[in-house]
């Protein structure tokens, strides 16, 4: 007959303590991966916008003289809107209305969190 001092192996127990930190560690684990995943997805995302919204800054370089208010809406979601207006010039030798302010706002939805992303610039006007 064995004695107990001499069995090896482990008792019920401990296996049932070792299974239960292995599940804990796995969780946190999958809730690291999942988290990092979400994060290149919306990285991706705003990445897109900003690069939408670069598009359209090139795109309305130059504006009609009496501005402009555009919006679409992209296949993959994004919705975006460009306006202009005139900058106030107090300068002599610069026409009024020659340059305008650019404003073009990109929105995107990642799952329930909404995204979004504004430029800013001056451009030139048209002339008449």
């Amino acid at each position: 007959m064995i004695s107990r001092r001499t069995a090896r192996g482990f008792s019920l127990l401990e296996m049932v303590v070792a299974i239960s930190i292995l599940g804990l560690a796995l969780a946190a684990l999958y809730q690291a991966a999942s988290g990092a995943t979400r994060n290149v997805r919306t990285d991706e995302k705003y990445a897109f916008g900003v690069e939408l919204a670069r598009s359209l800054l090139a795109e309305h370089s130059r504006v009609p003289r009496n501005g402009l208010s555009d919006r679409g809406e992209t296949e993959g979601g994004f919705v975006w809107t460009v306006n202009t207006w005139p900058v106030e010039t107090a300068r002599e030798g610069l026409p009024q209305g020659s340059l305008h302010h650019l404003e073009i706002t990109v929105g995107w939805t990642d799952g329930r969190k909404p995204g979004r992303f504004v430029l800013n610039s001056v451009v030139e006007a048209l002339p008449r």
